[in-house]
């Protein structure tokens, strides 16, 4: 599968997500079939509850399908056991959180090095040599996290996130723990690092100024695909997301009129 003339880094199809059951049954995600281009960075944003997070987390495999299927490149991951999944995690994926999750025992070095140091693998020291320079941490190699700032931890785990060179790298929210400036730098380096590297970044974010830093932006609702915008601006995504706030507004007064209803009956 491509997406436009690029094939698809990563991808669902048809991909159903549902938690509960009767009553309290929740479709997070409703038939949704969508790739991320290889080599590009695409933002996932749409309102409260509409399925974004839950995306990511099964188009990364950190969660399972009800059914349809995850995939990245043209591996199924419904098809691997938790052995292999857990490799491909490893050797294909990188992440970068809200939480900066490093460890504080360990340098600046240490930390990007981290999960090849797990697995047991040689680090490729250009590779690494040229995310340092790219994340600008030259002169923190040998601080700890307690010794950095926000923004420069945040650096540090978008380092490490590619220091494998995964086919792609998840971000979740990955600038709402650092004010506007740190989030803007981390912002720019994502870029950066897809442009330099030609590697793949899927970013949620809820912020419409972070997703006009994508190539692309595609948007969820009540756990549908429902948009997608090439080159985005800020007030583009904006005025989308106000469309979709507002409709999904509507949605739930309307499933708050008919529950009101059917208790009278």
């Amino acid at each position: 599968m491509t997406t436009g003339t690029l094939p698809a880094a990563a991808r669902v199809v048809d991909a159903v997500k549902v938690y509960g059951r009767g009553d309290t049954e929740v479709r997070a995600l409703d038939g949704v079939s969508v790739g991320f281009p290889a080599g590009r960075f695409t933002a996932i944003m749409g309102p409260s509850g509409s399925g974004k997070s839950t995306l990511m987390h099964c188009a990364a495999g950190l969660d399972t399908l009800t059914s349809g299927s995850a995939l990245i490149g043209d591996t199924d991951l419904s098809a691997l056991d938790d052995r292999r999944l857990t490799l491909l995690r490893r050797e294909r994926i990188g992440f970068v959180f809200q939480a900066f999750n490093l460890l504080p025992t360990l340098t600046v070095a240490e930390n990007i090095t981290l999960p090849l140091d797990l697995a047991g693998a040689a680090p490729d020291r250009a590779w690494i040599d040229g995310l340092v320079d790219t994340v600008g941490l030259r002169d923190r190699l040998h601080h700890r996290p307690s010794q950095l700032s926000g923004g420069q931890q945040q650096r540090v785990a978008v380092a490490r996130a590619f220091a494998g060179r995964p086919d792609v790298v998840f971000a979740d929210e990955p600038t709402g723990n650092l004010d506007s400036r740190s989030g803007e730098e981390v912002l720019r380096l994502l870029g950066d690092t897809v442009r330099r590297t030609g590697r793949t970044v899927v970013m949620v974010t809820h912020d419409p100024v972070a997703a006009a830093h994508a190539d692309e932006v595609v948007f969820l609702a009540d756990g549908r695909l429902v948009d997608r915008i090439q080159h985005p601006t800020s007030d583009l995504v904006l005025d989308r997301m106000k469309s979709l706030d507002t409709r999904s507004e509507r949605l739930l007064d309307g499933r708050a009129r008919a529950g009101s209803t059917a208790g009278e009956r």
